[in-house]
């Protein structure tokens, strides 16, 4: 509750500051990407395979059946969350499938939108009169970014998740419930749980501790509901990645599946041992680094969740496409640079240029266009590698480019005394350059 008044409080003030002309024409925009979207789904098979197995294991809750071993689906795909998402998942099962389709649909189209906004409130970008505007066109436009259209077509989780850990990140630091939104969603899906060592890192050990029980108590109420699933998940399945699929293939976008698919082997190894560790120093190290420097250097700490983000992407085992939704705040973040970055005016085209080609990177599909059919994941030619594994190609730079953005000196921005008019122009001044 403490963290949905201040959000719902912010979002009524915005909406009446909103510039009526960009709202307007924003939604229309946006209703008409969208309607783009839903014919196109009509004309195409979406299958949202990943949705018909969250209602099975809800089902499979219901009727106190072997969660891990059900099967779904031609391609029969296992349950590989943690028995308390399970729990989570019952509802479904007692809806229809073609209903299920247009809730899961709609939900993570309003998802989506409340990331936009998260990002927005994040990055202090744009002004709050047309904010409105800039999230109903990433609601709208958002749907055909690869990771998003794909969370879309199987029925995935992965936006409630990025919002919940994000709605975390933004709570002030003494908040007492910091940290329990990110442990919530690492009980639900592993991952999540990145942010908490970050937490702790970053000089914020009772966030991390928060987060540690967090998802201690929803392992807990997993084991009391569920014993027999919870031995099977926590024993076994969780180190068993087989049963989330192949790790060479292009649908992995992590660091793994880059080396094994650029190596031609399943198994890489060693180098991806080492080249996870070294990602990993790296990115931990930017990020925290970033937290420190939030007083002096503009979006810092937007910077720096990014960069935990993309960390564990790549350190993952498997990172599928769709796992990538964090390019939504990403895009919104480097939109914010390119908005702020009057100073010089090579600069901005600069922030525009990456924002440009981050989003068309996104939108491209690129890795689905290699031949990926087979064994032929690991046969994809030298020259096609960038395109079978853009994402963590993109990861890398972002994480690169961040370390460069430290090695800039910022002043302290001046904050609670009435400047004078010389005084108010200076700070125009440093902060166009920002």
């Amino acid at each position: 509750m403490t963290t949905v008044k201040p959000f719902a409080a912010a979002l009524r003030r915005e909406l009446r500051e909103a510039r009526p002309r960009p709202t307007r024409a924003a939604f229309w925009a946006a209703l008409c990407s969208l309607l783009l979207y839903a014919v196109w789904r009509h004309l195409t098979y979406m299958s949202m395979v990943d949705m018909l197995v969250y209602r099975a294991e809800g089902a499979a809750v219901l009727h106190g059946q072997d969660l891990y071993a059900i099967r779904v689906s031609s391609w029969s795909l296992p349950a590989t969350y943690p028995p308390f998402a399970a729990m989570l998942f019952t509802p479904t099962a007692l809806l229809a499938v073609p209903v299920l389709r247009i809730l899961v649909t709609a939900g993570n189209v309003l998802l989506l939108a409340v990331l936009a906004y998260q990002s927005c409130r994040l990055v202090r970008w744009p002004s709050a009169g047309l904010r409105p505007a800039v999230v109903l066109l990433a609601a709208g436009f958002g749907v055909w970014l690869e990771p998003v259209f794909n969370t879309l077509r199987y029925g995935q989780i992965n936006l409630l998740l990025a919002v919940l850990v994000l709605a975390d990140l933004q709570r002030p630091d003494g908040s007492r419930g910091k940290g329990v939104l990110i442990g919530l969603a690492a009980g639900i899906k592993i991952t999540p749980a990145f942010f908490a060592v970050y937490l702790l890192l970053s000089g914020r050990p009772r966030a991390a501790l928060n987060a540690a029980l967090s998802c201690a108590a929803t392992v807990a109420i997993g084991a009391l509901v569920l014993p027999r699933a919870s031995w099977d998940f926590w024993t076994a399945n969780l180190w068993d990645t087989r049963r989330v699929g192949k790790e060479y293939i292009v649908d992995n976008q992590s660091l793994r599946g880059a080396i094994d698919r650029l190596l031609h082997t399943p198994h890489a190894g060693v180098s991806v041992l080492v080249a996870s560790a070294v990602v990993l120093v790296l990115g931990l190290t930017v990020a925290v680094r970033l937290e420190r420097r939030a007083k002096t250097l503009p979006r810092a700490e937007a910077w720096a969740y990014v960069c935990v983000a993309v960390t564990c992407l790549l350190v993952s085992p498997i990172s599928w496409t769709h796992h990538w939704v964090w390019c939504v705040p990403l895009l919104v973040l480097l939109a914010a640079e390119a908005g702020h970055e009057r100073a010089r005016q090579d600069g901005r085209v600069r922030w525009r240029a990456l924002a440009v080609t981050v989003a068309v990177a996104c939108c491209s599909f690129s890795m689905w266009l290699v031949p990926h059919q087979g064994e032929t994941d690991l046969t994809i030619p030298l020259p096609l590698q960038p395109f079978a594994s853009l994402y963590p190609l993109l990861g890398l730079c972002l994480l690169l480019l961040a370390a460069v953005r430290l090695r800039r000196r910022r002043k302290p921005v001046l904050t609670h005394r009435q400047p004078s008019r010389s005084a108010s122009a200076a700070s125009t001044s440093i902060d166009a350059s920002s």
